[in-house]
């Protein structure tokens, strides 16, 4: 055989052509997000204005999608979770949650727990024993547990008057906890906004570069503006059309908690990017166009929502004292 003439270098592109190349990846990523987000936000805002059983139903399917995702996560680091066992626990937490036990969730967690174990010891092989009870067990909690926090946000009231009787939820309009989740969820959402768009134009300085190398100190202050201009016009809206649901969060507690929930959410972005780096995973599925899986979507209100619920705990016993002490003669 003849050996073929030596091919010419392909041509240099033109330093215009060559931006717009790599600019195009950007753009159709950036599109299909804005896709995604016109398909989701309808009808996330139409689920929390509901609430009852279709948020519960909702979050159930979200949890069973998440921790299907993240499962697979732990078998791409060559460990067993129990999946059955995992997946039945963290779909049982937001019913828990939803019939309003904590002595249940307790009840349910420390089982699983002990359920796990026993497992272990009907196997044969138990070199991955203690990989297995680990990371089975943090996927109840990391996806079950910490999203269950979305059904006692939304009936925040009724969480109020279980833990510290009627007398401090007076005055609460039913649908209170509409206005929280729906505030949370905003700002979170509002600050991964930011910190993507801040982090394409200004961003330089890497904020985790061993977990995150493309996530900049400057995307996190863009998140953190983000965060604060969202939390600001949520409750002026609020405000304006719906002052009984906004009233009991001042505007002084509005500028506390943005860049906290803000902050929060860069770090469960950071948390779940550690998780996918660890098994050599970009995304934790393809289902979400732009963003990639369900774990990809919440990773930030895992650990919002929750923060939000005992903030506003904390906010509704301190207020309550503190209007009680100056009202006392």
């Amino acid at each position: 055989m003849s050996e073929s003439a030596p091919q010419p270098p392909a041509p240099l592109l033109p330093e215009p052509q060559a931006s717009a190349a790599a600019a195009a990846p950007l753009r159709t990523n950036l599109q299909e997000r804005l896709i995604t987000a016109v398909f989701l936000i309808p009808a996330i805002c139409g689920v929390v204005a509901l609430g009852g059983w279709w948020l519960l139903l909702t979050i159930m399917v979200i949890t069973a999608i998440a921790i299907h995702e993240f499962y697979h996560l732990i078998e791409a680091k060559g460990a067993v979770p129990v999946r059955g066992v995992g997946m039945t626990a963290a779909l049982a937490l937001p019913l828990v949650a939803f019939i309003g036990s904590e002595y249940l969730a307790t009840l349910l967690l420390s089982g699983v727990l002990l359920g796990l174990m026993i497992a272990q010891l009907r196997k044969k092989q138990i070199s991955e024993s203690l990989a297995s009870i680990s990371e089975t067990f943090f996927g109840v909690f990391y996806v079950g547990w910490l999203l269950s926090h979305a059904i006692v946000l939304r009936e925040f009231k009724d969480s109020v008057a279980g833990r510290w009787g009627g007398a401090v939820a007076r005055g609460m309009d039913s649908d209170v906890g509409a206005f929280y989740l729906f505030f949370v969820i905003a700002v979170v959402i509002a600050g991964d906004a930011g910190a993507y768009f801040a982090g394409r134009r200004y961003g330089h300085r890497p904020l985790a570069p061993a977990v995150s190398p493309k996530k900049t100190i400057e995307g996190a202050y863009g998140a953190i503006a983000g965060g604060i201009a969202m939390a600001l016009l949520t409750k002026g809206a609020f405000d304006l059309f719906a002052g009984d649901l906004s009233e009991h969060l001042s505007w002084v507690a509005v500028l506390v908690l943005a860049p906290v929930l803000a902050a929060v959410g860069i770090v469960g972005d950071l948390v779940e990017s550690l998780l996918k780096r660890d098994a050599q995973v970009k995304d934790t599925g393809t289902l979400l166009p732009g963003t990639g899986g369900v774990l990809d979507r919440i990773d930030s209100n895992l650990l919002g929502i929750p923060v939000m619920y005992y903030s506003l705990l904390a906010y509704t016993w301190w207020t309550s004292v503190s209007t009680r002490n100056f009202s006392t003669p």
